[in-house]
Parts: structure tokens; sequence; C-alpha cells
């Protein structure tokens, strides 16, 4: 297994990342190799500085920088030699299995769109966000949380499908319960969009749908996937992770805060296209890089692209 990372993605890029990559190194199981791209004289001097000479850490140099404020498009094409454009021409061509970046978001979803491409009946791919369940079991998938901010019934329907196999496959729950956010639990509540959604959703074979559910029971055990439009599913996403900031603030210590912090989970994967990828919160520590690399493993290793790619045959 080769497990492709952006070096150079990031706001603390390349020191964090590379340290988030030695950690990852002495946690991921035997047989898996990370892959880096980047500056391959600067990652070098890092590893070498940490005393680090891993036999499961290969560098791939590719020293230009996507940025922040880069034109997405435009930069994945004309910085032929940036690791996000390195990387993802080595995921088109099998070179490595899974590609993780906590850079620019849109030159990643350029890469994604351009070069492995949205499995065929995908109408649009999203990403998701975890929330926690008030009763320590495994988490809630909310999805979109920001990609897609104007949908359609029939794209809401299939975020349902996405997240009953995420839920399924990735946090391991037998039979997902797949519900809508509304702003009431009555089937004829909502916007146009929702009352449309739920029309699709109350007949669907393709998951379990247990109807509208309203923002304050996100984190009760009633639901495993929580469908909404990527506007929606954003705020949401932003006032959950503030969460842990708040109890930092008040100095409140329980576990349950801990899930709110988003350097324990590392990043969000892109469901719906052809390939493993997974996107990383741009002020990700090496903590949170680490995480990503294994959260990354870990979406191989659920075989979720071929899950998703026989479900949408």
């Amino acid at each position: 297994m080769r497990i492709g990372i952006d070096a150079m993605g990031g706001d603390f890029a390349p020191e964090v990342a590379v340290m988030g990559i030695i950690q990852a190194s002495k946690e991921i199981p035997a047989g898996a190799t990370i892959v880096a791209y980047g500056d391959a004289t600067i990652i070098e001097l890092i590893l070498q500085r940490e005393n680090c000479n891993s036999s499961n850490i290969e560098i791939i140099d590719a020293p230009e920088v996507i940025g922040m404020n880069d034109h997405p498009a435009k930069a994945f094409q004309i910085k032929q030699n940036s690791s996000i454009t390195v990387g993802f021409k080595h995921l088109h061509g099998g070179k490595i299995d899974a590609f993780a970046s906590a850079g620019s978001t849109g030159a990643m979803m350029v890469g994604a769109m351009y070069t492995i491409k949205s499995i065929q009946g995908i109408i649009r791919p999203c990403i998701t966000g975890p929330v926690p369940k008030l009763s320590g079991g495994k988490m809630t998938t909310l999805l979109d949380v920001g990609l897609n901010s104007d949908c359609k019934p029939d794209v809401l329907y299939q975020y349902g499908t996405l997240g009953n196999l995420f839920a399924k496959y990735y946090y391991e729950i037998e039979n997902p319960k797949v519900c809508l956010l509304n702003i009431g639990s009555e089937e004829e509540k909502g916007n146009l969009l929702t009352r449309a959604a739920h029309e699709l959703m109350k007949d669907s074979f393709d998951y379990k749908f247990c109807g509208n559910i309203e923002s304050n029971e996100l984190y009760s055990d009633k639901v495993d996937v929580i469908v909404c439009d990527g506007f929606t599913g954003n705020i949401v996403l932003k006032q959950v992770e503030s969460l842990y900031n708040v109890a930092q603030e008040l100095n409140v210590s329980n576990p349950f805060f801990e899930h709110f912090n988003y350097e324990n989970h590392g990043g969000t994967p892109v469901l719906g296209v052809n390939a493993p990828v997974i996107i990383g919160h741009g002020a990700s520590n090496a903590k949170a890089i680490k995480n990503m690399i294994l959260q990354t493993h870990k979406v191989i290793v659920s075989d979720l692209t071929e899950k998703i790619k026989q479900a949408f045959q």
C-alpha cells in the first residue's frame, strides 16, 4: 500500500507536514509506505535533523507549491511540478493508492475532477464531517459540509447513499440510520429543497431513511448519517467544531469534547470520485497530519471507493 501525502500543503508546511509524516511512519501498519510529495531537499533536511531514516517513507521531488491565494484551476495546470499536481498524476497512474493534502482545497478538487474524475452515476461528489454521539459510540456522518452550496433533491438523495456507504464501511455501522436535516421532524416541514428531497428519500431502497432530524438532535443515537446541502452543512460543522474551543476556554475537561477537535480526525474524504482523496484542514499541525495519513490508510483498507462504484453501477 502506497499513501501519497502533500508535504507542501497547509499553513505551516513543509515543517509541520514532514513532522506529521514522521509521526505517522511510526504508527502506520506494516506493508504501508508514505509517499511524500514536495521539495526533496527540504524534506530530506528535516528527516535528517530528526534522525529519521524510516524505510516506509519515500520522497518524490515536486518543489512547486499551489498557494491558498492561487487560482486553483490555473495553478493546477501551470504548476506542473507542484506537489498537488504530481500527486494526482501518480494517483491517476496507479503509482499510489490514495492522495491526501492540507493544502488548497480548490486545487485538490480540481485535481480530483480533472484527473481521477467522478464515479459514473454520481451527480456531485461531496465531503463529510464527523459529529460525535453523546453516548460515546461511533461518530455520526454529516454531508455535504461545503463542496456544493446549492443542491437539488436528487443530489441530496445520493448524499444519503454515499453517507450510508461511508458509515457502513468506514465506521462499521451495520445498518446506518439516515436522516435529513430540517427545521422540524414532520414530513411537511422545510423549504422546497428539503420537502422534495424527503419525498425521494422516504421510499428509498438504497438505505434506511429515518425521516427529518432537527439540529438539537445532532449528537443523539437516533441518527448515523445526516444529509444536507453544503451551505447548511458547512455552517453546522463549524458550529460543531467550535465547541472544542469553547470547552478549552472554559477549562472544561471531558473526553467527549476531544471528539470535536479536528486534529484527532485528520481530514475528510471526497466521496464519489474514482480513487481515495483526503482533504485536511489548512491550519493542520503535525498531529492532524499524522491522523490524516492514518485516516487515509483506513479509507484504503475499507475499500470504500470500490463499494461506492458497485453501488452506482
